[in-house]
């Protein structure tokens, strides 16, 4: 029995693919998708549409409606997609972390390493530069500067790291 679960340990620690990661499943077919897309081949348009069913079953399950045709950087962090909504043409730097309940609505363009608080909207057309915090609850109209960190209804600026 010890063994069992040694095993069983050694490979979360090893980081191998578990079936129940959602967030990580609804990026991946996005990801794969987006690849595939653009191929002719018949094989990669089989299974362009395989992802297209994935991407559907991880959205049902999540609850989150990300587009596949959303431009996503490496990186991205959701650890509760639970109704996160990015509007198609937004765009996603590198590096960001996505809370729950977060809209992204307009072409809204998040720079990299942005941490957005669970239940912030996001307004747009508008941009959010490198290292910027908006908090939780947040309604951001307008631009946010880099490192700046915003919170309130309307969003309102709490502190400036940039020089």
């Amino acid at each position: 029995m010890n063994t069992l679960i040694g095993a069983f340990r050694c490979g979360i620690e090893k980081n191998q693919d578990v079936f129940w990661d959602p967030s990580r499943k609804l990026l991946k077919c996005i990801r794969e998708y987006q690849l595939l897309r653009a191929s002719k081949s018949p094989i990669n348009v089989l299974r362009a549409k395989i992802c297209v069913i994935r991407h559907r079953f991880w959205s049902v399950v999540t609850g989150a409606e990300i587009d596949l045709s959303c431009q996503i950087g490496g990186g991205l962090l959701i650890p509760h997609p639970n109704g996160i909504v990015i509007h198609p043409k937004s765009i996603i730097g590198a590096n960001c972390l996505i809370f729950q309940q977060v809209t992204l609505g307009g072409a809204v363009n998040l720079g990299f390493h942005v941490d957005i608080g669970a239940g912030a909207k996001i307004l747009g057309p508008l941009n959010i530069d490198n290292h910027a915090r908006i908090g939780a609850n947040a309604v951001v109209t307008k631009d946010v500067n880099q490192g700046e960190t915003v919170v309130g209804i309307p969003a309102k600026l709490l502190i400036s790291t940039s020089s």
